[in-house]
């Protein structure tokens, strides 16, 4: 930009002198365009000539409409004009219309805030992420101080309320206190209604205001400007962490963007005076947020569950084991991000009977063994309980001998029984031996085993029984000759002849 001296000393140069624009530029050190410019004569800026448009014979209609409706999109304009003949296309109205479009930009002050008075919340959507069978949305949860402008963001695996109040408390515990008033959009968890300026809160949201002591305040409907430093914040999150980068959990990925809050957000100049850092201005404002109270904020998500068949209980997405005993009656579930405990009674009798680490994937079975084995337990008592139950246990072949039995005709209840004598008389191990020979004879019957054990017996008992010289030791020196049979031979001979 020249000042007008300079101008008319190039004119001067130009038309009095008959100086070229090239001497004039160099003499001057001045760029040609600029001299150029300067000379600003039909000769260097000949006149356009306008060649008509076929938007032309619509420019009243467009402008009149949009001074009635400023916010009409140009496509509903296009649909209006085509129906009065225009015959051109959306790309050339889309010019007009950018052209004849008033402003209506309206004017703002620029927000100054003390210190630790105010802070500003929202959630923000970064898509789904895949976890074993499950699709979960990922969303940050995002706090921003207004005056220093730090950051305190969490990854989530949802937006619901017991979430959201989770991360508020994570968030004034790092900030290591809480800002006076606490700015949010207007939010379901948040706002249940509002009619103009009045405002029906959450209660959820107006125990945790309670708790720390903060203002909860919600921005007017559509006026997103109201909170545009933590908008800013979302997109510094988008552009300077989120993009391209890659975690394998969620821990991790919080683990990452604590690391990224402190060594680049924080460390970014403080928009407020770029001599300073956000971190140094965030050390001076930390003793003016709100003390922290003496216990947290209990955050966790409880309800009432139950099982009537099952040793488990479903809870989102995933089941849960519950010992024997608490199935059947109502039982109390109370879930972190991280862990799902089950209570069993009322008042000051409820007594926590299961303790298992939340699973973000669906469709799982998250068993204790213990629940598992005390229902193994039961299960063999009452199976001890019956008849077959008995038999089974100490025969446990039995249960193909009564089924091949039952298919060929037999009655299983008779043959139980039968077979339950044959156990108090013989045993579980000769039992046991008949039962398998009787199978591979192929005769299943209780006679057929009660022959086998009887003709077992009988072997037994013609067997030489041992001789059990532990009494006398002197016996086993004792040397017997073993006497010359050939001579019984020789008295045969004599009979004979």
């Amino acid at each position: 930009m020249i000042g007008p001296e300079l101008v008319a000393r190039i004119r001067h140069l130009f038309y009095a002198e008959h100086w070229k624009v090239g001497t004039i530029a160099a003499e001057l050190h001045l760029h040609h365009d600029t001299v150029q410019k300067a000379l600003s004569t039909e000769r260097f800026h000949p006149v356009r000539i306008e060649r008509p448009r076929l938007t032309d014979p619509y420019i009243g209609f467009i402008r009149e409409t949009l001074e009635r409706y400023p916010r009409l999109r140009s496509t509903r304009l296009y649909e209006m004009i085509r129906d009065r003949g225009y015959p051109g296309s959306v790309i050339q109205l889309r010019r007009l219309v950018h052209d004849l479009r008033p402003l209506g930009r309206e004017a703002f002050f620029e927000l100054r805030v003390f210190p630790g008075e105010q802070g500003q919340v929202d959630w923000a959507s970064f898509g789904e992420v895949q976890i074993g069978r499950a699709r979960r949305p990922l969303s940050c949860f995002v706090l921003t101080l207004s005056h220093s402008r730090a950051l305190a963001l969490e990854f989530c695996f949802d937006q619901k309320l017991e979430t959201f109040l989770r991360a508020h408390v994570r968030a004034f515990t790092w900030l290591g206190g809480c800002p006076r008033v606490l700015l949010f959009d207007n939010l379901a968890s948040v706002v249940l209604e509002r009619r103009a300026e009045a405002v029906h809160f959450h209660p959820r949201i107006l125990e945790l205001a309670g708790h720390y002591h903060f203002q909860p305040r919600p921005c007017r409907p559509g006026r997103g400007n109201e909170k545009g430093r933590v908008e800013r914040a979302i997109r510094y999150v988008r552009e300077s962490f989120f993009a391209a980068r890659p975690f394998t959990t969620l821990e991790d990925f919080n683990r990452q963007a604590a690391r990224w809050r402190d060594e680049i957000a924080h460390r970014r100049a403080w928009p407020g005076d770029s001599s300073h850092t956000v971190q140094e201005v965030f050390e001076k404002e930390r003793p003016c947020l709100l003390p922290l109270p003496r216990h947290p904020f209990e955050t966790d998500l409880v309800t009432t569950v139950s099982s009537r068949r099952t040793i488990y209980v479903r809870f989102d997405l995933n089941n849960y084991s519950i010992p024997p005993q608490a199935v059947g009656h109502a039982l109390t579930l109370v879930a972190s991000d991280t862990r799902v405990r089950i209570f069993q009674g009322r008042g000051p009798d409820q007594a926590q009977v299961a303790d298992h680490i939340r699973s973000w994937d669906r469709g799982q079975l998250v068993s204790d063994p213990e629940h598992e084995e005390a229902l193994l337990r039961e299960k063999r008592r009452a199976l001890g309980s019956t008849a077959g139950g008995r038999l089974a246990a100490a025969v446990p072949e039995s249960e193909v001998f009564l089924q091949t039995a039952f298919q060929r005709g037999e009655s299983a209840a008779r043959q139980t029984v039968q077979l339950l004598r044959l156990l108090e008389e013989y045993g579980a191990a000769e039992l046991q031996a008949a039962i398998r020979e009787a199978l591979e004879r192929d005769t299943p019957r209780v006679s057929s085993v009660a022959f086998l054990l009887a003709r077992r017996r009988r072997r037994a008992r013609s067997l030489p029984a041992p001789v059990d010289l532990s009494r006398h030791p002197e016996l086993a020196a004792v040397d017997v000759q073993t006497p010359n049979v050939e001579i019984y031979d020789d008295l045969s001979r004599d009979s004979d002849s």
